[in-house]
């Protein structure tokens, strides 16, 4: 259950990342300022196109590394992973939801990214200090992610011990 609320969950944020990556290209000047100085000077600059193609290289590379495992162990492909979370077991699911939803925050996340670029690019929509908590927010959502991979593996390592 918590697989398919992990894919589905993956499949939307595809769907986001797509959709702001298509809107705010459109709506971004052709040089880009990634950071500006004190001064308020541009500090850091790059192409609208190099932006966009930077982007979706990114979220090929990062989908095509988060995915790897789950689709080795659903195709069976990875005998020791097949091993470890055969079919039925409850932590098969925990793991294959767990990196489904991952992989989800990574989309998220870029799509984010994208939108802070955007917020400095086009002032007069709104100052980019108000988005600043994105920041806050995608470390953290990082760091639950992984402590809830720990807890699952945990609760694998238990079940597998009491087997034994």
């Amino acid at each position: 259950m918590y697989y398919r609320f992990g894919k589905a969950f993956y499949f939307l944020s595809i769907l986001f990342f797509i959709f702001y990556l298509l809107y705010f290209y459109s709506a971004l000047p052709e040089q880009l300022s990634l950071s500006k100085s004190e001064a308020g000077n541009i500090a850091r600059d790059l192409s609208r196109g190099s932006f966009f193609y930077g982007m979706i290289a990114v979220f090929v590379v990062m989908n095509a590394i988060v995915l790897l495992p789950p689709k080795l162990l659903e195709t069976k492909s990875h005998r020791g992973l097949v091993r470890i979370f055969p079919v039925g077991d409850r932590f098969r699911d925990y793991y294959l939801g767990w990196f489904y939803s991952f992989g989800g925050i990574l989309n998220v996340s870029l799509g984010l990214l994208i939108f802070y670029t955007h917020a400095i690019n086009n002032q007069d929509d709104a100052a980019p200090e108000q988005f600043d908590f994105i920041f806050f927010i995608i470390p953290t959502l990082f760091v639950i992610w992984v402590i809830g991979l720990f807890v699952i593996m945990a609760g694998k390592f238990k079940q597998v011990q009491n087997k034994s």
